[in-house]
Formats: structure tokens, C-alpha cells, sequence
């Protein structure tokens, strides 16, 4: 079993320029030879990817010309808004397959040769750019809003690419006309359908009112308060005719009780007709005085009632009636006493007692008077009787009137409720309406917001794809960034010692001297001899590369 050998890790010491310079001077050939290659490969892809030129065109947004305020706007939404839903239906399918397949056009020859007319759509569709262009808004700084548009084709036809813009341009255009005509128009028919239907309705609830109106007049919840106060007042007036009632219906019993006294007093001086004597006379001044006194209590009394009822007024009827039967009593019994006294001053011959047909005379009078009175209260008896039956059969009927108004109110008032919203929509279909068709005249007019062609698509005259400076820049640089990778993966796994500074640092031992390589001359020559064959070789390929990719560039197209 032979003896172990024990390895030691020695860590490589830090490199310094003189370093560097010789891993460069050592694998040079690792470093340029990949550097040269991108070189090659970016301008052979350079000069075969064609050229691409991108023509545009500005749009601008231009406001109403009248403002929104006096004529408001009926379409939905502003046109920045609009303009995603025509960019969507422009870059539809058919309408971007009428354009490739257009004969002035003829897009995409050899491609729909390759592929299917799907593929080539989506392929346009990437080539169209369409980018908005924001401005703060004037009412709110924070704001922005879209004010114009750039539209932009790439294609490899610079002058295709023009006629592209331009026939995007023009849809553009087109469609925002068709969209404005075709929404001014289908919400003037919308909102004039539902007038209409507003119109009807409201026709129909205000035929409703008119019909509840006319059935329940008397009942309706408006008239409820003057309801009350016709009931309150037929209330007041009952109760003073009932009372008015019961005070005759004592009068004319008190009366009767009179009128039986004075027929029981007729009959007594009747059959004891008793001698003129003195006390007749005082009779009469008694009875005098007492009717004087009647009259001035009664006249008392009518002064009151007059200031509390009318002339037409039953009570004050019946007053007036009273006095001027105890007037005409008080002239009668005034009359007698004058007559009585010339009867005396002549003398009394007669044989019958004066006095005692003057009493009689005077009870029949009485009686006169007092039937008189109790036929007069049997007439306002009769006329309060009447009042009463018709304040009670008016105070039914009102009381049944406020009975059912809850009933009726509810009824009215959904019924007024439902005309009031339905008055409000009308109003507010008829304004609207009118704002639609105010819209759609000025959208003819083209007084709204339009499009207008700000800068014409533009003819490119230089490339906007590919930058070969830039590729070849890039290729370079990406073949040097290769192959210093390449030298430093070498540089990582050759571990020999390179110089007298690798030795005094891994061996920790003196240097007395050096010396060099010596290599066989013929193996030198031969390995400088392969050397410049691949080099040689490698530079004319390239160089060929190179060169034919730049006279298809030029001259090779077609």
C-alpha cells in the first residue's frame, strides 16, 4: 500500500495590472475572435432586417362650438371617451382585412402567402399605434383630459404606410360622425317614445282625479276642514234652534194657562155681573200701567235680540209680533178710559152697570190676544221644527262626509301622488327631449364636438427600424463581453505558474535566476503558420458576410 499524499489548498494571490495585461496578451485570441463574430452576425442582421418607416397624423379634439351650457350635450359620453370604441371597431377585423386586401393597398403580400389572413390582421393590428395626448383640464388643474391623438403605421412601403394613416384618418372621421348622427338620433326616438308614454299616463291619472272628484265632491280630503266647521256651525245653530223650541213650547204652554184663566174669569163676570163701581177704573189704570210695563220689556228685549240675530230671524219675528199686539192692546185700553170718562161727564142712564160689560169687554180682548199669541207660537213652533229636522239631516250628512274622508283621503292622495311623479316625469321627458333634439340639430350643423386633421399623415424619408450603427455597436460590444468571459473562465481553470511572481508566491522560495522557454522553431512556425490561416480565414468570411448582406441591402431588393 503506497503512502498517502497530502494536498494543500493554496488560495491564487491577488492579480495586479502587469496581471491583466498578460491574461490579455495570453488569450487574445479568445477575446477578439468572439468580438469579431458579433460583429458579423450584427451587421449580417442588420443589413437583412428591412426597413421600417412609420408615417402619422394628428387629430385634434375640437370643442362645441356652442356652449354646453345654453345647448347641453345628449350624447353620453365625451368624445376622448369615444374614441376607445372607434379605435376598437377600426381595428376590427373586417375592417382591417378590407384594408390589407385592398388593391391600391395590397398589404402584407408575402406574408398572406405564408400565413392565414387572422395572422396577418394581428400582425397590422401591432404595426397601428394610436396614442393620446393629455392636456390639464381647465376646471380642474389635477385633471387631464385627452385634446388630441397621433395615429401612427409602421410598415415597410413608406408610401403604403402614408395611404394606411390616411385611410385611418378618414375612418376616424367617419365613424365619429356615424357614432354622433346615430346616438343623437336613437335617443331623440328613445326619449319621444318615453314622452309619449309619460304623456299617456299622466292623461290617465288626471282622468282618474277628475272622475274621484266628481264622485266624491263634498268628501274630498280638501274640503275636510270647511266640512268641520259647516258641521260645528249646523251644531251651533241646532242647539239655539232647540233651544229656541223648548223656550217657545214654554211660551205657548204659559200662554194656554193665560188663556184659561181669562175664559174662567169671563164666565165668572159674565154670570155675577157685579155694579159699575169705583174700582173699575182703577182696573183699567192697573191694566194700563202693566202693558207699559209689557212693552218696555219687550222692546228691551228686541234691542238685545237684534244685536245677536238678523231681522229675518224667527225670535225676533215673534217679538215684533208680541209688541204690536200689546201697542195696539195699550191704544185700546187708553181708548176705553176716554170713553169711560165722557160716558160719565154725560151721564149714566142706561140700565145696564158699564162697568161690568167694560171688564167683560176687556177679558174677551185679553183672550183675542192671547189665542192670537199661541197661534203665532204654533207657527214658530212649526218653523224651528222644520229648522231642526234640516240642521240634524244636514249635520248627518256632513258627519257622514268626515266618516268616510279618512277612506277618501288615502284613495286621493295615492292618487295625487301618483299624477305628481307622474307630472315630474313628464316634465322632466319633455325637457330632456327637447334638449335631444336641440342636440341633434346642432350635431347636423356640426356645431358639437368634431375631429379635425391637426397634422396630415406624414411621408417618411429615412427608416425609423433598424439602427445598424446601433446593432453593430451592440453585436460588437456583445462578442467583447464574450469573450472576456471566455479569457476569464481560461484564465480561472489554467493553475500553472505564469511568472517569477506566481513562483515567490507559492513557493515561498529565492529566485536566483530564470529561463526561458525553448520551444522547437518548426513546431513555432507551424503553430504561427495555423494561426494566421484561421485568422485569414475568418476575416475573409466575415468580411464576405458583411458584404453580401450590404449589396442585398443596396442592390438586392426588389
Amino acid at each position: 500500500m503506497g503512502p498517502v499524499q497530502n494536498y494543500v489548498s493554496v488560495s491564487r494571490r491577488p492579480p495586479d495590472v502587469e496581471d491583466y495585461i498578460d491574461i490579455l496578451r495570453r488569450y487574445r485570441s479568445w477575446i477578439i475572435g468572439p468580438m469579431f463574430a458579433g460583429l458579423v452576425v450584427a451587421v449580417v442582421v442588420a443589413f437583412w432586417w428591412p426597413d421600417t418607416y412609420v408615417s402619422e397624423a394628428m387629430m385634434r379634439i375640437t370643442p362645441p362650438q356652442i356652449p354646453e351650457r345654453l345647448v347641453p350635450n345628449s350624447i353620453s359620453t365625451q368624445l376622448a371617451q369615444r374614441l376607445t370604441q372607434m379605435q376598437t371597431e377600426i381595428e376590427s377585423r373586417s375592417s382591417l382585412s378590407e384594408l390589407i386586401q385592398r388593391p391600391s393597398l395590397d398589404l402584407y403580400k408575402k406574408k398572406r402567402q405564408r400565413e392565414p389572413l387572422e395572422d396577418v390582421v394581428d400582425a397590422m393590428r401591432k404595426d397601428i399605434s394610436i396614442q393620446m395626448i393629455n392636456v390639464p383640464s381647465a376646471s380642474s388643474p389635477d385633471r387631464t383630459m385627452a385634446s388630441a391623438f397621433r395615429i401612427q403605421f409602421k410598415y415597410t412601403d413608406r408610401y403604403k404606410a402614408q395611404a394606411v394613416v390616411n385611410e385611418l384618418v378618414t375612418k376616424f372621421m367617419e365613424q365619429n360622425i356615424n357614432v354622433q348622427r346615430k346616438q343623437s338620433t336613437a335617443t331623440a326616438a328613445f326619449l319621444g317614445d318615453q314622452l309619449k308614454d309619460a304623456k299617456e299616463r299622466l292623461d290617465n291619472l288626471d282622468a282618474q282625479i277628475t272622475k274621484f272628484k266628481e264622485e266624491n265632491n263634498g268628501r274630498l280630503p280638501e274640503q275636510l276642514q270647511a266640512n268641520v266647521q259647516a258641521l260645528n256651525s249646523l251644531e251651533l245653530r241646532l242647539g239655539a234652534t232647540n233651544e229656541a223650541l223648548n223656550r217657545s213650547q214654554e211660551e205657548k204652554m204659559m200662554l194656554q194657562t193665560q188663556l184659561q184663566n181669562l175664559n174662567n174669569q169671563a164666565n165668572y163676570v159674565a154670570n155675577a155681573a157685579p155694579e159699575p163701581t169705583a174700582g173699575a177704573e182703577s182696573m183699567r189704570n192697573d191694566r194700563l200701567t202693566q202693558l207699559n210695563n209689557d212693552i218696555t220689556t219687550l222692546e228691551t228685549q228686541l234691542a238685545a235680540a237684534r244685536q245677536i240675530y238678523q231681522d229675518s230671524h224667527p225670535d225676533i219675528k215673534a217679538l215684533e209680533s208680541k209688541l204690536r199686539v200689546l201697542q195696539s192692546e195699550r191704544d185700546r185700553v187708553q181708548q176705553s178710559q176716554l170713553a169711560a170718562a165722557k160716558s160719565a161727564a154725560a151721564g149714566a142712564h142706561k140700565t145696564v152697570n158699564p162697568e161690568v160689560a167694560k171688564s167683560l169687554e176687556d177679558i174677551k180682548s185679553n183672550i183675542a190676544l192671547v189665542q192670537s199669541q199661541i197661534k203665532a207660537k204654533d207657527l214658530d213652533i212649526a218653523e224651528r221644527t222644520k229648522q231642526q229636522e234640516a240642521f240634524t239631516k244636514a249635520i248627518q250628512g256632513y258627519q257622514a262626509r268626515i266618516e268616510v274622508s279618512p277612506v277618501s283621503e288615502q284613495r286621493y292622495a295615492a292618487l295625487q301622488r301618483d299624477y305628481d311623479l307622474a307630472k315630474a316625469n313628464y316634465d322632466d321627458m319633455a325637457k330632456r327631449h327637447e334638449i335631444s333634439q336641440t342636440a341633434q340639430d346642432l350635431e347636423e350643423q356640426k356645431g358639437g364636438e368634431n375631429l379635425e386633421v391637426l397634422d396630415p399623415a406624414s411621408l417618411p424619408e429615412q427608416p425609423s427600424e433598424p439602427n445598424r450603427l446601433a446593432i453593430a455597436g451592440l453585436g460588437t460590444a456583445g462578442g467583447l463581453m464574450l469573450g472576456l468571459l471566455l479569457a476569464g473562465a481560461k484564465e480561472m481553470k489554467n493553475t500553472s505558474l505564469k511568472n517569477l511572481k506566481d513562483v515567490r508566491a507559492y513557493t515561498n522560495l529565492p529566485v536566483l535566476s530564470s529561463i526561458p522557454l525553448l520551444e522547437n522553431a518548426l513546431l513555432v512556425r507551424r503553430k504561427r503558420r495555423l494561426f494566421w490561416l484561421a485568422w485569414s480565414s475568418a476575416i475573409i468570411i466575415g468580411t464576405i458576410a458583411m458584404s453580401g448582406s450590404m449589396y442585398y441591402y443596396y442592390f438586392g431588393r426588389t
